[in-house]
């Protein structure tokens, strides 16, 4: 059966309470949602599968990406939904290389989500006008948002074959929708 967001939701509430973590899936989620916009795939489909991609952190923390499967288990996903997942933890945690735009995209946006998403904590108006030569300065600076891995950005646009800047726009331009329940409103109403 392929992922839908109900299953993404129901697997996500069993084993996820950290409301970090919560705000990670959703964040990327609504970036997965529009890079399926952008390679004219199904947009509901990429978007729980960016839902579910850390199904099995919270819980497995040192172990992360090696409980996928039993996690899912109880809803009989398709292998290619459990690999995508997998693949986004390729180099790291994981030897399941991204080979699709879905797992590629994955793969990229996992981590510059959470660059978009400090970027955008810093300023008083949220994300709402959050521009891209603005988060390039970010990105930049290595001590900001030092958590995530730049390289690891960089060479998912390489596999994706996509400037940074289009990542990035199409990434903010699919969070912004959401900035409500990213917390990502800022503070300026």
């Amino acid at each position: 059966m392929q992922i839908t967001m109900d299953i993404a939701r129901s697997a996500i509430k069993q084993n996820v309470q950290e409301e970090h973590l919560l705000r990670h899936a959703q964040a990327v989620s609504a970036a997965m949602e529009a890079m399926a916009g952008h390679f004219g795939e199904n947009p509901d489909y990429w978007a729980a599968i960016g839902y579910v991609h850390d199904v099995d952190f919270e819980r497995f923390p040192d172990e992360h990406c090696q409980h996928v499967r039993q996690l899912l288990e109880p809803y009989s996903l398709d292998e290619a939904d459990l690999r995508a997942i997998e693949s986004h933890g390729w180099g790291s945690c994981t030897d399941v290389e991204p080979i699709s735009n879905l797992e590629k995209s994955l793969y990229t946006v996992d981590e510059l989500t959470g660059i978009i998403s400090a970027a955008a904590l810093m300023r008083p108006t949220g994300i709402s006008d959050l521009s891209v030569s603005s988060l390039k300065k970010k990105f930049k600076d290595r001590r900001f948002a030092a958590k995530c891995d730049r390289s690891l950005i960089q060479k998912g646009c390489e596999m994706l074959g996509m400037e940074l800047a289009e990542v990035m726009q199409l990434c903010i331009d699919g969070m912004r929708p959401y900035h409500k329940e990213l917390g990502l409103s800022g503070n300026a109403e």
